[in-house]
């Protein structure tokens, strides 16, 4: 009941108002965002890369509602990899197609999404497209499509778990070697579409990230890139234990090496587990959020887990 109700207000716009002019919120929110500026995200990657952890930059926003506000977002993005670049730290980009025009014309998103990977690829570097609510599931992987059949392979996708079409798109998406971020989803999704039950989602979980460690090996087990930008096949994107073990044992199992898979968390959670997956000489890149548009993304963070949850509750009755 709290996950839906987090999530419905994550696209409440009176809620948003209100939220955003609490400063408590901002407070806990700022466990998972790295701060508002992009030098703040530049920053928090500094760190984690001292800890030899990889990053993915996330300039936030979703759903612009004009072309101007679309491309806007599109330059601010394009500032990210140059800032990466300047910086020298390991990182990509990740992206949201609904900030760059998805909903207002496959035209502006597409352009859009041109300008972006065509500055990833002066750098040698990489954009993974964020997967949305199940509204726009086909729209982005149709999007994707596109990308590659006009000959760009610097691109990776989102795919979550939780959806049943999910196995059948990673298959497809396979067949192409496309790198695939694996989660579990963060939105609320009808039980014609979605698994309604944490277990059936946790086994396809382990089901799909079976499939990308075969998928890996198949393609030849690409490797991370030196300077941590273009990352292996799998991105087996979870904080829950059980998951991650399961993936390092079936890999193990298969032979698939540990540089050809990545575990992907996000930023603010779960930080012991992320070092002791690099002690053990596995790869790590955390999602690094940063901007002003953090409300939507705060809330899906609440709507996860109960202690993050409760820790907002108490802080809003407090004097």
């Amino acid at each position: 009941m709290f996950r839906s109700f987090f999530i419905y207000l994550s696209k409440a716009e009176w809620a948003r108002n209100i939220v955003m002019r609490w400063p408590f919120a901002w407070r806990m929110a700022s466990r998972f965002i790295s701060g508002v500026t992009l030098a703040d995200g530049i920053q928090a990657i500094k760190g984690l890369n001292s800890k030899s952890i990889n990053a993915t930059l996330d300039h936030l926003g979703e759903h612009t509602d004009s072309p101007e506000k679309a491309r806007q977002a599109a330059l601010d993005i394009v500032q990210a990899f140059d800032a990466i670049e300047a910086a020298g730290v390991r990182a990509n980009v990740s992206i949201k197609l609904s900030q760059i025009g998805l909903g207002l014309s496959d035209g502006v998103c597409l352009e859009n999404l041109e300008l972006i990977l065509n500055k990833a690829r002066s750098y040698n570097s990489f954009v993974r497209i964020d997967m949305e609510d199940s509204t726009i599931t086909q729209q982005t992987l149709d999007t994707l499509l596109a990308l590659c059949q006009r000959g760009y392979s610097n691109v990776g996708i989102v795919i979550q778990a939780y959806l049943y079409r999910s196995e059948a798109d990673i298959r497809k998406l396979l067949e192409d070697c496309i790198k695939v971020r694996l989660c579990k989803g963060a939105y609320k999704e009808p039980a014609t579409i979605a698994y309604p039950k944490m277990r059936d989602v946790d086994n396809n979980y382990d089901r799909c990230a079976a499939m990308l460690i075969n998928g890996a090996l198949t393609n030849g087990s690409p490797r991370e890139s030196a300077d941590g930008k273009i990352p292996p096949i799998p991105g087996i994107a979870t904080h829950d234990p059980k998951r991650i073990d399961f993936a390092k044992v079936y890999a193990e199992k298969v032979g698939l090496p540990k540089d050809a898979m990545e575990f992907q968390m996000l930023n603010g959670i779960r930080r012991d587990l992320q070092e002791q997956l690099v002690k053990e000489g596995y790869l790590v890149r955390v999602y690094v959020p940063y901007g002003t548009e953090w409300y939507p993304y705060f809330m899906r963070r609440l709507a996860e887990r109960p202690a993050n949850l409760w820790f907002f509750v108490s802080n809003f009755f407090r004097k």
